[in-house]
């Protein structure tokens, strides 16, 4: 039993801050943020909004997408280090996008999440009695970081993404490939030059492990999707794998860090603006707090 990616969502807050609105509360500027990171805005949760909402707009735009009914869905995976709920958002958001016949719950793998999640849904799909698999990506990791501190707050913004999972009766599998790995967990905090150094050895590697055991060659890559932490780290392993700028899909610069939510949300722009299509295979990768980090070989559509 396969698995294929067939429709995806995204949601962010309605509130943006640039780097020029930072530069009133912290000692910074557009001009140094930009240079370091990349970014340019970021999207911030305000008033009534909820990273739930976030949630449930981007599975009903992937369901959407996919041409599937809510009740027709049976697993719901919520990666997310920051849900509403202490003890888990993925029942309610099951609940109110109208997944009737599903069941549902949470991973928390920081900025790795997503691909975490994905592999836990091939993994269900493989194991027989799952068709159709929501994998959601959300995070609004601005609630926990100091606005007085320039090195921190400055990176992160708050978003979700979503995808639909689907089983396929074939031997060819839409995500043929994945080696996640794990350790211990950290709270928000950033050492710049040890996170830069982690990432820039440990994506390419993962990556070329997921292709070799996709039995696919690095020339096969249509697109390069990495987590949107840093452009500086998305370029140095664009370089490492020999991977041109133009196959590279990057929205860091609107949006921020937004964690797990990052490569959905990255990916659901570029499917929607006709970047990405059917057949495209897309080399994914996830790193990020704990150190955590895993590699995705898709194929969308």
């Amino acid at each position: 039993m396969g698995s294929k990616l067939t429709g995806c969502g995204s949601a962010t807050p309605s509130l943006s801050i640039s780097n020029d609105d930072l530069s009133k509360i912290v000692d910074t500027s557009d001009e140094w943020i930009a240079a370091r990171t990349g970014i340019r805005n970021r999207r911030v949760l305000s008033g009534n909004e909820t990273l739930r909402e976030l949630s449930v707009q981007a599975a009903k735009k992937a369901l959407e997408m996919a041409q599937v009914n809510a009740d027709d869905v049976d697993l719901v995976l919520l990666c997310t280090s920051t849900p509403d709920d202490l003890f888990g958002g993925a029942a309610q958001i099951l609940s109110e996008v109208g997944c009737t016949n599903a069941f549902g719950f949470d991973i928390t793998a920081a900025c790795s999440g997503f691909i975490v999640g994905l592999i836990t849904a091939t993994r269900f799909i493989k194991g027989g009695g799952i068709q159709n698999v929501l994998v959601i990506g959300a995070d609004a990791l601005s609630q926990f970081v100091d606005w007085t501190d320039r090195g921190t707050c400055i990176l992160f913004g708050d978003a979700a993404g979503a995808v639909l999972v689907q089983s396929i009766l074939s031997k060819t599998n839409g995500v043929p490939s994945f080696p996640p790995k794990k350790a211990t967990f950290s709270r928000i905090e950033m050492n710049g030059k040890e996170v830069f150094r982690f990432a820039v050895r440990c994506v390419p590697q993962s990556i070329e492990k997921a292709l070799e055991e996709a039995g696919l060659p690095a020339s096969s890559i249509d697109w390069l999707l990495l987590h949107q932490a840093n452009q500086r780290i998305i370029d140095a392993a664009a370089s490492r794998l020999d991977i041109p700028s133009d196959k590279v899909i990057s929205n860091l610069a609107n949006y921020g860090n937004t964690s797990a939510a990052s490569i959905p949300l990255a990916l659901d722009e570029a499917v929607r603006a006709g970047k990405v299509k059917a057949g495209d295979v897309i080399a994914a990768s996830g790193f990020g707090a704990g150190l955590t980090w895993g590699s995705a070989i898709l194929k969308w559509g």
